[in-house]
């Protein structure tokens, strides 16, 4: 896990307090961990926390800059993986089905998640692959033209 650990290294000064810092290792190695399945207290227990609510400060509220990190991962997956003969950037949308309609982007769409038009939002996924490895470097969600042409629902979602 060297590789891991240099990428730890290079994202942790993106994290403003010390908690989270020695957090985003533990949260990363339970994502990369042969889990069945893959939520808080399930990261929490393979880190050997006693609840969630650690893995869930870092992923809610604890302060950190997201795009900084995503800069950092990019540039090391780039840097690492990138082989002219076999590398190939995917390009996906994902679907994540939404029951109210507060929720940024969320709208009745299609999303293959369901495979129907649904209540969802969509995130837009950026990923390198090579022979090398492969890794998420971007992601983006998607705001439809009824979320873009309308500032007061933007505003009231918190969507700048």
């Amino acid at each position: 896990m060297a590789s891991l650990d240099a990428v730890v290294e290079l994202i942790s000064g993106r994290f403003r307090r010390v908690e989270p810092r020695r957090r985003v290792g533990t949260y990363l190695r339970g994502l990369l961990a042969g889990l069945e399945r893959k939520n808080g207290w399930t990261l929490a227990e393979h880190a050997g926390a006693m609840s969630p609510d650690g893995m869930q400060r870092l992923l809610r509220t604890a302060d950190w800059d997201v795009d900084g990190v995503r800069d950092d991962l990019r540039g090391y997956v780039l840097q690492h993986l990138t082989d002219t003969a076999s590398g190939v950037f995917i390009v996906d949308e994902t679907g994540f089905i939404k029951k109210g309609l507060r929720s940024a982007g969320v709208q009745r769409q299609y999303t293959g998640t369901s495979g129907k038009i649904d209540n969802c939002q969509l995130g837009v996924f950026l990923a390198y692959a090579s022979k090398r490895g492969r890794a998420l470097i971007d992601r983006e969600l998607y705001l439809p033209t009824s979320w873009t042409e309308d500032r007061e629902r933007c505003e009231r979602a918190d969507v700048p």
